[in-house]
């Protein structure tokens, strides 16, 4: 019994530990795109495979750059007027903005961190 509990807790702190991403709505794009700093906007699915091999990775991006980019994730299944605002024709898309909030590159299909990286520093990133 105590074996079980021990299992359950570690899952819990484990789920807690991987929050996903909020999807973001169109004020909070807005707001990033105005905010003066370099910005990767992920559209995709939670129920996608790709999207879901993202997902830590740009939740480690959020983190670890806080306050220098904007790193966020739109869910196209909740917020299609998004997906067709952008232009999204398939999942995942990352569309990197400068920090004039001009888009400058568009990807798709799984990305890396470390080209996430690269094309966030290629739009400004300090």
């Amino acid at each position: 019994m105590m074996r079980l509990v021990a299992v359950i807790a570690a899952l819990m702190i484990a789920a807690v530990a991987h929050a996903e991403l909020p999807s973001s709505s169109d004020a909070v794009i807005r707001a990033a795109l105005t905010s003066g700093k370099p910005t990767v906007a992920d559209f995709g699915a939670r129920t996608c495979v790709p999207c879901k091999k993202m997902a830590p990775l740009l939740e480690e991006l959020n983190l670890e750059l806080q306050g220098r980019a904007n790193v966020l994730f739109t869910d196209v299944w909740t917020t299609q007027s998004l997906a067709q605002k952008y232009r999204v024709q398939m999942i995942p898309t990352q569309i990197f903005f400068d920090t004039s909030g001009k888009e400058i590159k568009r990807h798709m299909g799984f990305m890396s961190k470390d080209d996430i990286l690269n094309e966030l520093k290629a739009a400004g990133l300090k």
